[in-house]
């Protein structure tokens, strides 16, 4: 009958060890995952400046010929929006 001790104690060991084990991955996995979105995150951040200033070279164009009203007020707005966030980093 100490042979069955000795089996549960094993099992016991493998269970205990499984769980451990699937812990670390646990942990590993989401550490990577927030890594990859830290490095999408950057990429989005940087296509979104380079689309403000094409939308803001668009609306200076507007307003070099001549454009006003909404196109004055988008661009004035844009520019604000602009100088905060370059402000911010």
């Amino acid at each position: 009958m100490d042979y069955i001790e000795t089996i549960a104690d094993i099992a016991k060991l493998i269970t205990s060890i499984t769980i451990i084990a699937g812990g670390l991955w646990t942990v590993f996995t989401f550490f990577k995952r927030q890594k990859e979105q830290d490095v999408e995150i950057k990429n989005m951040k940087e296509e979104q400046q380079v689309m403000c200033f094409g939308m803001l070279a668009c609306l200076d164009g507007l307003k070099q010929l001549g454009a006003n009203g909404k196109v004055t007020t988008a661009h004035d707005c844009l520019e604000k929006h602009i100088n905060k966030a370059a402000h911010r980093e």
